[in-house]
């Protein structure tokens, strides 16, 4: 009897570590693919058509921008956007000047390939909630989804 529970005490130790290899070895895809499924992204040739199709699109961006691409999380505020402005200056309503890098980080949830990484060290000013960099006519933006509702919070206090 004893021989019995040893060997089925292993059987199930052995499959427990197996299933824990699996994990180890599976978690990183698992995750990839659960941020990507949790992302949508929308290409648009004007700003108009942006905004007309998309709610969570910033008010800011010109009608007349093109070449508009967008990537948002759907399960919080985390959003990348990228247009060409006509004008090649910040839209209006925007503010020249480099926001705090700490409370503006580009989201690290959020990837797309027309998307640069090292933006957030060429920040130019703010849009709202948005940090941007315009390099010529490129405007590139992203929204830091924990940076915007610590903001809300904040209004939320202060008019209390």
């Amino acid at each position: 009897m004893k021989g019995i529970v040893s060997k089925v005490a292993l059987g199930v130790a052995g499959t427990g570590m197996a299933v824990a290899v699996a994990a180890v070895a599976i978690g990183p895809r698992v995750s990839s693919w659960y941020d990507e499924r949790h992302q949508e992204q929308s290409a648009y040739e004007t700003g108009e058509q942006a905004k007309n199709d998309r709610r969570s699109m910033p008010g800011w961006l010109p009608d007349n921008a093109s070449s508009v691409k967008y990537v948002m999380s759907t399960t919080g505020d985390d959003r990348l956007l990228v247009a060409t402005l006509p004008e090649g200056r910040l839209p209006t309503g925007c503010a020249i000047g480099v926001p705090g890098r700490a409370s503006h980080p580009v989201p690290a949830s959020l990837k797309a390939g027309w998307f640069p990484q090292d933006v957030a060290a060429k920040a130019t000013g703010t849009c709202g909630h948005y940090s941007v960099a315009l390099h010529g006519n490129r405007l590139y933006a992203w929204q830091d989804g924990a940076a915007v509702q610590a903001a809300h919070r904040a209004e939320h206090s202060a008019r209390r």
